[in-house]
């Protein structure tokens, strides 16, 4: 019998260190019999980029048990560690980059310097997946044409609702569907905020609780106003529906006028608050917004609760098709970059 292939290493790079990449890695741990024995692939880790670090590279792959330690990684441990390197691209040479998985803070005015991230990497022949969704809004037809020139893939499953495969799911399950609009939950963090209101809480006292268990930010001011909603939803319509949608074109309202005797008086009455995400094409326009809305309990949105999202799609083939993602953990997200990785690597 011939002797079994070996599968080819991927060279991995790791641009952020917080919640998200760590939870890759463990979850690439987790994977890597299956990744090697069921799709031919292997990985190391060769690169690790954050503001407090610097750019870490070393082209016989650093410690993959030590960066998915339970505590704080032992920087000054790893092994033929470069010294840090001054851009982008000087660090994905030296890490003889295959993969980069861009997974920086969201911007939602700009969506830089995430762009630049992702353009480099393409730019330097490096498969590039984000969980960042501020590029899909600023730069997705630049970034997508650059990605083709260079035969490599962009990736950024994990942007909207986590890793649930929205994007995939038209791009490669459902091809020549037209989706004509969607509505939805988007925001977890704003619809655990509501939640806690109508369970006796004020404003101020679930964003606190929020806060605690890891789902709102520091600052939290994205999600509260409206604006993590809105970059979703430009996302969604600028690359399910192919349509060029700016922000300043979305009607944008957060939570933060809401009082808890408000939202619980709303329940009281049987139509709850909601922060709806909608879009609706018309012709060549897009009509859009993301604002508070009471909603009727025969409507399935009034019952998702907690930081569960969904989405109901309008398309020409299926009048209603509805995703829902039930209280995802972080793990949710790290499965979408995983999965991007795949289609990244195997084609």
């Amino acid at each position: 019998m011939p002797g079994k292939r070996h599968p080819r290493v991927h060279n991995l790079c790791l641009l952020g260190f917080g919640n998200v990449n760590r939870t890759l890695v463990r979850l690439l741990q987790d994977r890597e019999l299956e990744l090697r024995d069921k799709h031919g692939i292997a990985w190391r880790i060769t690169g690790v980029a954050t503001r407090r670090l610097g750019w870490i590279a070393s082209r016989d792959g650093l410690d993959a048990l030590l960066l998915a330690g339970n505590s704080a990684p032992r920087w000054d441990l790893l092994p033929h560690v470069s010294p840090p390197y001054g851009n982008v691209r000087d660090w994905l040479h030296q890490a003889h980059a295959d993969v980069l998985f861009e997974a920086t803070s969201l911007n939602a005015h700009t969506g830089q310097p995430a762009i630049d991230h992702l353009r480099t990497a393409l730019d330097s022949e490096v498969h590039a997946i984000t969980a960042n969704k501020g590029p899909l809004v600023y730069a997705y037809e630049e970034l997508t044409r650059l990605a083709a020139a260079k035969g490599r893939r962009f990736l950024f499953e994990s942007t909207v609702m986590d890793g649930v495969p929205i994007f995939s799911l038209f791009r490669d399950s459902l091809p020549t569907v037209h989706v004509r609009g969607f509505r939805g939950i988007l925001n977890s963090t704003t619809n655990l905020i509501l939640t806690g209101m109508e369970e006796g809480l004020s404003f101020e006292e679930s964003l606190k609780k929020a806060q605690d268990v890891g789902v709102a930010e520091t600052d939290p001011s994205d999600d509260i106003d409206g604006w993590d909603g809105a970059v979703k939803v430009a996302a969604l319509v600028c690359v399910v529906m192919r349509m060029p949608l700016k922000l300043d074109q979305i009607q944008r309202e957060g939570i933060r006028g809401l009082s808890g005797e408000t939202v619980r008086a709303a329940r009281r009455a049987g139509t709850p608050y909601k922060l709806v995400c909608r879009a609706a094409s018309s012709g060549n326009a897009i009509q859009a917004s993301v604002r508070p809305e009471q909603v009727p309990l025969s409507d399935p949105l009034a019952h998702v609760t907690g930081s569960s999202s969904v989405v109901y799609f309008e398309t020409d083939t299926f009048p209603g098709l509805a995703i829902t993602e039930d209280n995802p953990g972080l793990e949710a997200t790290a499965y979408g970059m995983l999965a991007d990785f795949i289609r990244a690597v195997s084609k």
